[in-house]
């Protein structure tokens, strides 16, 4: 397989606390993988230098094959990189639909001036019938519940049309019905060639959905293979239980 993202070297200090060691790892085209670890094992810090919401002290990234100088969110996601956060981040002002609209790449002056097209008010369409959130295409999105503001963001996310999709806690404080959903949304867009990477704490998830499992600790990546070797590792098992 390709590698679609690579991380080589990747460093951050805040201070004189070091998030991110040196970590390096790679996520190949066509794999659902895992990036776990315990808690301030610099998993989101990670994401938020790939992404280009925190710069980074050292390291590289390429992406698709190629080096990203200067990582930025807006560039990558017109790449085909995209992301969730662990709080989903939409327009709760507004509907449901409108969001679907923005994230395929209308501007907010877009959006209420220019016409969308056909095309594209037919995708958001179906997206919203897919994640079952049509009959709620015209309320604000503030309106939405907790897990029904995760399920539009990730919605909106694959409006974008990604490579690849990092997902952050994507099933964090939700009910075992919408852990369900979200799986099942994943292993759909997989089908379709999506890749992903997941940061995800609840480990039967991981355990069933990815492969291969990477796995951090105090910032450096100590562990990467299947599911099942990574259970094994004692590396993995003093990360978790040790001091």
């Amino acid at each position: 397989m390709t590698a679609l993202l690579e991380v080589e070297g990747l460093s951050k200090r805040f201070g004189g606390v070091t998030a991110v060691d040196n970590c390096t790892f790679s996520v190949e085209e066509g794999t659902i993988t895992a990036l776990i670890g315990p808690n301030g094992s610099g998993k989101t810090t990670a994401f938020n230098m790939i992404t280009g919401y925190l710069k980074s002290d050292s390291g590289a990234i390429r992406f698709d094959g190629h080096l990203v100088q200067k990582p930025n969110p807006s560039g990558l996601y017109r790449k085909g990189l995209s992301r969730t956060f662990q709080q989903a981040r939409i327009f709760p002002e507004l509907s449901v639909q409108e969001n679907l609209v923005i994230a395929a790449g209308y501007s907010w002056r877009g959006l209420f001036g220019a016409r969308l097209t056909r095309a594209d008010r037919i995708r958001a369409g179906k997206m919203l019938e897919e994640f079952r959130l049509s009959g709620l295409a015209d309320l604000p999105a503030a309106d939405l519940s907790y897990g029904q503001r995760k399920l539009l963001e990730f919605a909106a996310v694959l409006m974008s049309r990604p490579k690849l999709v990092l997902l952050d806690e994507p099933t964090a404080g939700v009910n075992p019905v919408m852990i369900d959903t979200m799986e099942r949304h994943i292993r759909a867009r997989h089908q379709e060639g999506v890749s992903f990477l997941i940061v995800e704490h609840d480990m039967q998830l991981v355990m069933r959905l990815c492969d291969p499992v990477i796995v951090l600790d105090r910032g450096a990546t100590i562990a990467v293979g299947t599911p099942g070797d990574v259970q094994m590792n004692p590396l993995v098992l003093d990360a978790y239980l040790g001091d």
